[in-house]
């Protein structure tokens, strides 16, 4: 028996790369960094950034093609997963990724865009626009 479980949180290092297979289903990857920060012997800071590639399907792949950019923070929990292809060439390669089944938005570009909407400047013209004029029809 084992457990194979990643929790990472980091930011997207560019913008995912979605392809739809031919059964419909979306999967997505993108690579995430992320950063450890420390004082070396002689009081240096240190910053060791590691880069892990990142898998997703279905409904998450569909939500990171739409929101997901990069630099965005993100947090991932998954497994971790190694496969090999033959190259060109003939030689044996490999590749770890980490295959997410949760991701989460952190930070908030799209809260500090709601905020704004929703300024009593922003409301106040948005109740204006929704108001019907004399003669349309009401909806009750």
């Amino acid at each position: 028996m084992g457990v194979n479980k990643v929790i990472l949180i980091g930011n997207v290092g560019k913008d995912p790369e979605v392809r739809h297979l031919d059964s419909g289903v979306a999967v997505a990857s993108f690579p995430l960094a992320t950063s450890e920060t420390y004082k070396n012997k002689d009081g240096q800071k240190v910053t060791n950034t590691e880069w892990h590639n990142i898998v997703i399907w279905r409904g998450l792949a569909e939500v990171a093609e739409k929101y997901v950019k990069k630099g965005n923070p993100l947090y991932i929990e998954g497994k971790i997963r190694t496969r090999s292809w033959d190259d060109k060439d003939g030689n044996k390669r490999y590749t770890t990724e980490i295959v997410a089944d949760n991701m989460q938005m952190l930070g908030s570009k799209q809260s500090s865009e709601e905020e704004a909407s929703s300024t009593p400047e922003n409301a106040a013209a948005t109740d204006i626009e929704n108001i019907p004029a004399e003669g349309d029809d009401l909806p009750f």
